[in-house]
């Protein structure tokens, strides 16, 4: 997996390598160590940590996204959470979310609840509230390029790929 458009009628997708990211602020990294054996190309992102540690809260990944056409649209991750410490990132997609540094405002609409498990799986990026979990969709009213940051909330939780449907 590398990256990929495919524009079939009305149905959209495109895959990213997570390594392959626009620009990565440290203290996320991208990392090929064992603890992330399995993930495709061998590559990984996340705030380097020992799981059940929590901390996080610096560092990200922005991908530059284009998109073919206005529409709404969702995102699935392959990650690994190892534990209810080390699951959870920031997500924010601009134009359709506000200009907002959600490390900073810690706005839990953008707060995204990754399904646990210490091998990679894919997972939908939700919603997490305090409420319950929600799976999120974004609206674009118009076609072209879009700015995706997937922030760092804890440490020890991993990102290889992103899936945009």
């Amino acid at each position: 997996l590398s990256s990929f458009i495919s524009v079939n009628g009305k149905e959209i997708e495109i895959a990213l390598e997570a390594e392959l990211a626009q620009k990565i602020q440290d203290p996320m990294i991208v990392d090929d160590d064992d603890v992330g054996k399995n993930a495709s190309n061998d590559k990984f992102i996340w705030m380097e940590g020992k799981p059940a540690t929590g901390g996080g809260g610096r560092g990200w990944a922005e991908f530059i996204i284009n998109l073919p056409e206005s529409g709404t649209y969702a995102l699935w991750g392959h990650v690994t959470a190892w534990d209810g410490n080390s699951d959870s990132f920031w997500v924010t997609w601009q134009p359709a979310d506000p200009n907002e540094d959600a490390q900073v405002t810690k706005n839990v609409q953008f707060r995204w609840g990754v399904a646990g498990g210490p091998v990679w799986h894919w997972d939908r990026i939700n919603h997490w509230l305090d409420a319950g979990t929600f799976d999120r969709e974004w609206k674009f009213k118009e076609k072209g390029e879009t700015l995706l940051r997937i922030a760092v909330r804890e440490d020890a939780a991993m990102l290889d790929a992103i899936f945009v449907t």
